[in-house]
């Protein structure tokens, strides 16, 4: 009598999965479509529209994560979700996408924002030592952020005055106009944080079915739940060969993963982090992150057997987890 029930409760969890994927592949099409003519259109790079609009978007899945656990007193979930998904995206995604293909990109062009992640790695690495995450480091965070933000685009502005034969070529090169590249963009943004939800509950729930432990299912899906965008959005960059947008894509949800989650709510309530951290999970994201420096510095980009090591690695960490 009960098996109906079931059946009809796994079809339901099917049709999450194989909806949320669909709904992450179209959103990372759209999402890199619309970034990179929006970057085309303003005259700005697609390494700077990775870094800043396509960050801040597949970000916001780890900030709506983030805001609930703070507020429902799960200061763990809040702190094992960005520094899972900043590992996740490096060692998984970054690794999965230069052993599919190779990635060319100036360290100079990413310098900056890697600098930022491990001054903040540091900074967390700290607070954990301490204990809690107070008020007035979340403001350092989200101001810093807003600083970098702006300067970043002043930096833009300003090179694109310099060079305006290029940016005219540019934008001479594509006749959409603008609000249905604003919209193309938005739509993106919708269905990454609506696809990553559904995959996620559908995974879920099948993997109980099989009866997966919900200790094996956190260290997994869960894990990586929330960097699904980044990894739709990634995928959609290689197809569409925009190597710059991924790589910024990466470093810059890095970026915002700690300066906008944390930072936020941190700014609104001071939050606990587990001393745990110190020996094991913060040293791996510096690890991951510092790594990129000497590769980007001395290759100016990562080769398949950068994403090699890279994805070998991410294994490692969830085999010592």
């Amino acid at each position: 009598m009960n098996l109906e029930p079931n059946y009809h409760s796994i079809l339901l969890s099917w049709i999450a999965l194989i909806g949320g994927l669909v709904l992450l592949t179209a959103g990372g099409e759209f999402l890199v479509s619309g970034a990179g003519k929006l970057a085309q259109k303003i005259g700005m790079s697609s390494l700077l529209i990775g870094l800043t609009v396509v960050a801040f978007g597949t970000s916001m899945p780890e900030l709506f994560v983030g805001l609930m656990s703070l507020f429902q007193d799960h200061p763990d979930i809040l702190t094992g979700n960005v520094i899972g998904s900043n590992i996740a995206n490096v060692g998984l995604i970054l690794g999965l996408c230069a052993l599919i293909t190779p990635l060319p990109v100036r360290f100079k062009s990413v310098s900056m924002e890697l600098y930022i992640v491990l001054i903040a790695t540091l900074a967390a690495f700290l607070v954990a030592w301490q204990g809690t995450f107070p008020r007035f480091l979340g403001f350092i965070f989200v101001t810093s952020l807003v600083f970098y933000t702006v300067q970043r685009f002043r930096q833009a502005a300003s090179n694109k005055k310099s060079t305006p034969n290029e940016s005219a070529r540019n934008n001479a090169g594509d006749s959409m106009s603008m609000l249905p590249i604003i919209m193309l963009t938005l739509l993106g943004l919708t269905f990454l944080p609506f696809g990553s939800n559904f995959f996620i509950k559908g995974a879920i729930d099948i993997a109980r079915h099989f009866g997966v432990s919900e200790l094996v299912i956190g260290l997994t899906l869960a894990a990586v739940g929330t960097s699904l965008p980044e990894l739709a959005s990634c995928l959609a960059a290689i197809r569409q060969r925009q190597s710059n947008m991924l790589v910024g894509n990466i470093i810059g949800s890095n970026l915002f993963n700690l300066l906008m989650v944390f930072g936020c709510c941190g700014l609104l309530v001071p939050f606990s982090m587990s001393s745990s951290l110190l020996s094991r999970d913060i040293p791996i994201m510096f690890s991951f992150s510092a790594v990129l420096l000497p590769i980007l510095a001395v290759q100016q980009g990562l080769s398949r057997l950068h994403g090699f090591i890279l994805l070998i690695s991410y294994f490692g960490y969830l085999f010592i987890l």
